[in-house]
């Protein structure tokens, strides 16, 4: 129901909410619309490009069109969605040169926060990202593997004091997702998942002896490569 075309999906620019009571309830919908389309973009069932029905939605949430909309702008906001006036709602789309900048960003950014967290991380933390390590290298789903990754990854930065710098890179984790996706397969496909499974592994190793020196670098890298294997495949950004 939430891909498709219709004439009433057009974005209009008139203001939200004009026909409908501003409260928690109205809230509570278009939270439960925002995550539910959220997912369905993480986790591939929406794909990069693909119409979103803002009628089917609506249908489907049994709602009015007026969350479905502010839901839209809220993903939009994320970099998930794309909004063109009078005309529709799609899932968003990187070009090649926006993937490249995004990951020389995260190359900027990830490996001194992970630098920062390590001295904080509690071994509670740490256990945590062992067992999360453990489990992405017996996932064969792409779904269930990146959800692991992202949150190996995410709990690596959690003990930087740094609130601002860590939405920032959580932000650009979401909208990389479709990229990560197209990565996973690509290293599927050629067996370089063993060599990711490493790198995940002295990262581990650096945390655990509390050597934010070496973490830093150890994600740079891993991340630079990344960047790297896909930059070798551009064909999967016309996925």
């Amino acid at each position: 129901m939430i891909s498709g075309s219709d004439p009433a999906d057009r974005i209009d620019e008139d203001p939200i909410g004009s026909n409908e009571a501003v409260g928690e309830d109205r809230r509570s919908r278009v939270d439960l619309v925002t995550a539910a389309l959220r997912q369905a973009v993480l986790d591939g069932r929406l794909r990069p490009g693909e119409r979103i029905s803002q009628e089917g939605l609506a249908l489907e949430f049994g709602t009015s069109r007026v969350p479905v909309r502010e839901a839209l702008r809220r993903l939009e906001s994320e970099g998930l969605i794309t909004l063109v006036p009078r005309s529709g709602a799609w899932v968003a789309k990187l070009a090649f040169d926006e993937y490249t900048e995004v990951y020389r960003i995260r190359e900027w950014l990830e490996p001194p926060a992970v630098a920062a967290s390590v001295p904080h991380l509690t071994d509670a933390q740490v256990a945590e990202l062992g067992a999360l390590v453990e489990a992405m290298e017996a996932q064969p789903d792409d779904v269930e593997w990146l959800d692991l990754d992202r949150r190996f990854h995410l709990l690596s930065y959690a003990g930087a004091p740094l609130p601002r710098l860590k939405r920032m890179i959580e932000g650009f984790w979401t909208t990389t997702q479709q990229y990560r996706r197209a990565h996973f397969g690509y290293l599927g496909g050629s067996g370089d998942l063993v060599q990711v499974h490493a790198e995940h592994r002295l990262l581990l190793s650096a945390i655990r002896r509390k050597d934010a020196e070496a973490a830093e670098e150890l994600l740079r890298m891993h991340i630079r490569r990344t960047r790297n294997d896909l930059a070798r495949s551009p064909e999967l950004f016309d996925a």
